[in-house]
């Protein structure tokens, strides 16, 4: 429900944005026809709505459709992958994650990646025993 308004009010946005700017045209404009040029910026925006408007009716389908899983999912995640993404500096050195079969997800660093240079040492500071 919360997303087929969210649609709608970007189908409106984005409907007064494109008649905003079709509207401002000088006010000389008023005295005389309009240019060739802004009949056909006129013409273009009056088809790009009328070629969209399937589109946002397809999204707001689809958001009608998947909106109650993935405010779940964002409900459920969102914290730990908030985490995640505190803990990367730069997500380019990672490559695109993979689906293993047991349904696993793994990000693998990319192999030209620089080395990790980690804050805390890996081995605690204490002596070693030999054995």
């Amino acid at each position: 429900m919360k997303n087929t308004l969210y649609i709608e009010g970007m189908k409106h946005f984005i409907a007064a944005s494109i008649a905003t700017a079709l509207l401002a045209v000088p006010a000389y404009a008023q005295e005389e026809p309009p240019s060739l040029m802004e009949r056909g910026a006129q013409l273009f925006f009056e088809g790009l709505m009328q070629e969209m408007a399937p589109a946002l009716d397809e999204v707001a389908t689809l958001m009608e459709e998947a909106g109650p899983a993935l405010e779940d999912f964002v409900t459920k995640m969102g914290p730990k992958l908030r985490e995640v993404l505190e803990e990367v500096d730069d997500w380019s050195v990672y490559a695109a994650p993979e689906v293993l079969e047991n349904g696993d997800i793994l990000i693998r660093r990319k192999p030209s990646a620089p080395e990790v240079q980690p804050d805390k040492p890996i081995l605690p500071d204490e002596p070693q025993i030999d054995l």
